[in-house]
Parts: structure tokens; C-alpha cells; sequence
């Protein structure tokens, strides 16, 4: 049964993080690519309520949902970026996924709740806090294997 379990689906580096190096249109269609599935994904999502009508994420609010859903690409864009660039550089676990989740996450929340400028900043710096602690934890956890590697 363990054999089934380890099979070696997962690629070498890919449970650790591994620093993942090359030209930068590579990384800028990388960063386009999750931000726009993110993006594409909220915007399905958006068109059925998540959970029943007295608690839950409602489906998109009225109006167009194109201006919200632009902010929500721009931030989007920024914190995928900050990621991958981190990635570039040193060991990070799932980029992509984690990009793919605040962005898609924080865009459907905007898209079904429609709120103000005000939350909507609030959002965006949540976004981009949540992915720079992402990355500054990935410093700090590489930091340390180089000082006990050197030691």
C-alpha cells in the first residue's frame, strides 16, 4: 500500500521547494498564467452562491463585475510576482498554488460582497502581506539550512 502512496508522482524538489531559475518571459508568463486561472476561476465562481442564503458567499453583486475584477488582476499580479521572484532566487513551497489561492480567494470575496474602496485596500494588503510573509518565510526557513550548512 505504501508503494501506491510513494510512488515518485511528486518530482524531485516539489514538497521542499525548489528555486526555480530562467528567462524572465518565462517567469512573466508564469505570473500571468496563475493570476489569470485565479482570476478566470473567481469569475466561474462567482455565478452560484458558496452555502446557504443566510451565511455564505453570495453569487456577484449587480453591475459590471469587469472594474473588480481588474483591481483584483493588478493586486493579483503583484503578489504572484513577488512570489515568483522570490522562487527565482531561493526555495519556496508552491508558488503557484499559494498565488492561486490568495488571488482567486481575495477575487471572489470582492466580486461577492462588492465592497468599498476602503475594504477593497484593505484586501489588496492582505493579499500582497499574506504573499510577502510567504516569501519572507521561505528566506528565513533557507536562511537557516545555509548557516548549518556552512557551520
Amino acid at each position: 500500500m505504501m508503494e501506491i502512496i510513494n510512488s515518485g508522482d511528486i518530482p524531485d524538489g516539489e514538497e521542499e521547494g525548489e528555486v526555480r531559475p530562467g528567462p524572465w518571459w518565462r517567469h512573466t508568463l508564469w505570473v500571468l498564467g496563475v493570476t489569470a486561472g485565479a482570476i478566470a476561476f473567481a469569475w466561474v465562481a462567482s455565478s452560484f452562491r458558496l452555502g446557504p442564503e443566510e451565511y455564505g458567499i453570495p453569487r456577484a453583486a449587480p453591475g459590471s463585475l469587469w472594474p473588480m475584477l481588474g483591481v483584483c488582476a493588478a493586486v493579483g499580479l503583484v503578489a504572484v510576482a513577488a512570489l515568483r521572484a522570490t522562487a527565482a532566487r531561493i526555495p519556496v513551497y508552491g508558488p503557484g498554488r499559494v498565488g492561486f489561492v490568495l488571488v482567486s480567494f481575495g477575487a471572489r470575496l470582492a466580486v461577492g460582497f462588492d465592497p468599498g474602496p476602503g475594504v477593497v485596500a484593505a484586501g489588496a494588503a492582505a493579499v500582497v502581506l499574506a504573499a510577502a510573509i510567504w516569501c519572507a518565510y521561505a528566506a528565513w526557513t533557507h536562511r537557516g539550512t545555509l548557516s548549518t550548512a556552512t557551520g
